[in-house]
């Protein structure tokens, strides 16, 4: 199928479980993930009306960011940074995306307010939290959220937007809905001490709807509507 047939189809899943959850479908934006795919793809993406577009790679998605742009300068599109952020790229990433959600440090939260430019918008952010407590993820620990994002929140070019998760893969519905629920849950406690926030960037392919049935407000999904990922190009 083209990418703007599959599009159609997570469009409708997304609808499908955000209608089980009794929620309006609106309330949860499509975060379509190009990593690794070329620039041609965004702009078959786009063309299907697509807007949000979420990268990793922080060289290739500044390169795709410009060829874009050359290729297609109609294009009002929103650029995701998704992925880890080393400390010495900061930069880049203040310069040519919308949002960050990977932020877990005040030092990189402090770089990215420090670096971006002064006729951009702020920069939204989410924080990712390790809700699974596992030693191998990034993203803060819950117990020092609220620490993280009292500065991040006062920072001057950002725009705390809300939370971030990728919990430990789970097979049953009900275990993929458990750490789901926990950030949505550190979200209300933010809400509580003041820090309110309207963003929950959670949920891939295969916990799409658990996500969703805890309030995700942006899925990330991108195999299902670019294909499979060849990482050796």
């Amino acid at each position: 199928m083209s990418i703007a047939e599959n599009l159609h189809h997570v469009g409708q899943a997304i609808a499908d479980a955000a209608r089980r959850a009794a929620r309006d479908p609106a309330g949860v934006q499509l975060l379509a993930v190009s990593k690794t795919f070329a620039a041609d793809a965004v702009i078959a993406a786009a063309d299907a009306d697509q807007r949000a577009f979420g990268e990793n790679y922080l060289q290739e998605a500044v390169d795709k960011i410009a060829q874009v742009k050359v290729l297609r300068p109609d294009l009002a599109l929103e650029w995701h940074f998704i992925g880890p952020i080393q400390s010495n790229k900061t930069r880049p990433v203040a310069e040519h995306f919308d949002w960050v959600h990977a932020v877990d440090r005040e030092k990189i939260a402090r770089r990215l307010s420090e670096q971006r430019p002064a006729q951009m918008p702020p920069l939204n952010i989410c924080l990712q939290v390790n809700v699974s407590g596992e030693d191998s993820k990034s993203g803060v620990a819950p117990e020092e959220l609220p620490a993280l994002a009292q500065v991040v929140a006062a920072l001057p070019n950002l725009r705390l937007r809300g939370l971030m998760a990728i919990p430990e893969p789970a097979d049953d519905y009900e275990s993929q809905r458990k750490p789901f629920a926990l950030l949505r849950e550190l979200q209300a406690q933010l809400a509580a001490q003041g820090i309110v926030t309207d963003t929950l960037s959670m949920g891939m392919s295969a916990d799409m709807a658990a996500a969703i049935a805890e309030g995700a407000t942006i899925v990330r999904i991108g195999t299902a509507i670019f294909g499979k990922r060849d990482y050796a190009k």
